[in-house]
């Protein structure tokens, strides 16, 4: 008789647990059923924000494969079936659907429940016109508030990687944006002077930061916002967007006695096996390990989505795979600004007990000479005395933050800034100066390390 595995959600991880486990098991040997509370599955929850500012024309345009799609490979979906209870001992999920609750039996479990929006408990939060932006159909509702109801001005909650790009995706149509951040500078996963300048991006598109306020509650008129109220300030609202982050939606695993951890996620081991027999995890609901501070961190990125459900749909499907943790590594692009980090920045460093040197450059995408040639600014983050790279974080314009690429493989290896100076990296006037900025850098690096070995 033929095992059935249950996924519970059908985004990123549990698509990718789900296709992997059928590679591997046929279907007169595993069963294969997800359930998604949504209706969309297997979509790009990045390109949301660039749907909302018109960029991307159609919701469907973000979507891989539809259940259809996946009938075909006998997988089912199962969209509008939310998980509400899990019985690991009985085996069995609970269901609600706009019928009623059913029980749904198991062998094998994923867990893929993804994040949930970091929402503030404070008065006026839940009013018509205050949006988070986590599934695709939040991205559908706020296009929707945009195009019917033609708001003029907006206040955006948050100065994180979403915050700033539904800044700019709200000034790209054509509203009078302000964004609200506690801290004194955007993008906290910056070090300040990198974060300095992606402030500037962003006032130079118009939208107006105010930094170093905190929220104390949302105006509201017959339910609906009409301002953000802060500690100094009431800044009048058509709507709110609220870009404070995300945390691991674990709330299911953790009532059924699936082991979490401090950071909130579900703990796995490298095959994304949880505490529990016959239940795996995967995606932004699961902690992993950071490879550099050795600590568990939970970071929301669908690369790390994909790859742990790979992980585990190979584990259920009779073969080996391991998820040994990560890095951190991430890219957006902000106005003109394109912006990348990977391991760890000053402050993290220091709390993981590194002492730390750091090299900043200023340099150009492309050979000074060549017309279309943009200002970047490198960072590298090293260990004191070994010149061990840490961590690394670029700024820059056109064609500067996919050289993340490079500093997160070196990263990955283990390599010292002296060793990066001999890295044999591609060079033409279009794409480099003849050094390129990483190799500029990792220079300035070995110099600071070989000059502090001098100190007593």
């Amino acid at each position: 008789m033929a095992e059935r595995l249950l996924v519970i959600g059908g985004d990123a991880a549990g698509m990718s647990a789900a296709s992997q486990a059928r590679r591997l098991r046929k279907p007169d040997d595993l069963v294969i059923d997800v359930l998604e509370r949504g209706h969309d599955v297997s979509y790009s929850a990045c390109g949301i924000p660039y749907y909302v500012s018109g960029t991307v024309a159609s919701a469907a345009d973000l979507v891989a494969r539809t259940p259809a799609e996946f009938a075909e490979r006998d997988i089912g979906v199962h969209v509008g079936h939310e998980a509400v209870e899990i019985d690991t001992a009985g085996g069995r999920v609970r269901v609600r659907t706009e019928d009623g609750e059913r029980w749904e039996g198991f062998d094998r479990l994923v867990v893929a429940t993804g994040a949930v929006p970091i929402r503030p408990e404070l008065p006026g939060a839940d009013a018509a016109g205050v949006h988070g932006v986590q599934v695709l159909a939040d991205g559908i509702r706020l296009r929707r508030a945009l195009e019917d109801g033609e708001p003029a001005r907006a206040v955006v909650v948050g100065g994180g990687y979403i915050g700033l790009e539904m800044a700019e995706a709200l000034v790209v149509r054509g509203l009078d944006v302000t964004l609200v951040d506690a801290a004194e500078q955007p993008m906290s996963t910056l070090d300040p002077d990198m974060g300095a300048i992606i402030a500037d991006a962003i006032r130079d598109i118009g939208v107006t930061l105010r930094l170093g306020e905190k929220v104390e509650g949302f105006d509201t008129e017959n339910g609906r916002v009409t301002a953000v109220r802060t500690e100094s300030s009431v800044l009048p609202a058509d709507l709110v967007v609220l870009g404070l982050g995300v945390k691991p939606n674990s709330g299911l695993a953790a009532a059924a006695g699936i082991a979490t951890g401090p950071t909130g996620g579900i703990v796995t081991d490298r095959r994304m096996r949880t505490r529990t027999e016959g239940v795996w995890a995967a995606g932004d609901c699961v902690e992993t390990r950071h490879l550099i501070s050795g600590e568990p961190v939970a970071i929301a990125l669908g690369t790390h989505a994909n790859k742990q459900g790979r992980v585990a749909g190979i584990t259920i499907g009779g073969g080996y795979a391991t998820f040994p943790g990560v890095l951190g590594t991430a890219i957006s692009k902000i106005c003109s600004a394109e912006v990348a980090r990977t391991g760890l920045n000053e402050r993290e460093a220091e709390a993981a007990g590194f002492v730390t040197l750091s090299a900043t450059v200023e340099s150009t995408t492309r050979a000074g000479y060549h017309p279309d040639a943009k200002t970047m600014h490198t960072k590298l983050v090293v260990e004191r005395r070994s010149g061990r790279l840490l961590g690394a974080q670029i700024v820059g314009e056109e064609n500067a933050a996919k050289r993340i690429d490079a500093l997160a493989i070196a990263l990955w290896n283990g390599m010292t800034v002296e060793q990066m100076t001999a890295l044999d990296l591609g060079y033409a006037p279009p794409f480099s100066p003849v050094w390129d900025p990483v190799l500029i850098t990792a220079r300035k690096a070995a110099e600071l390390v070989e000059s502090d070995m001098r100190t007593p």
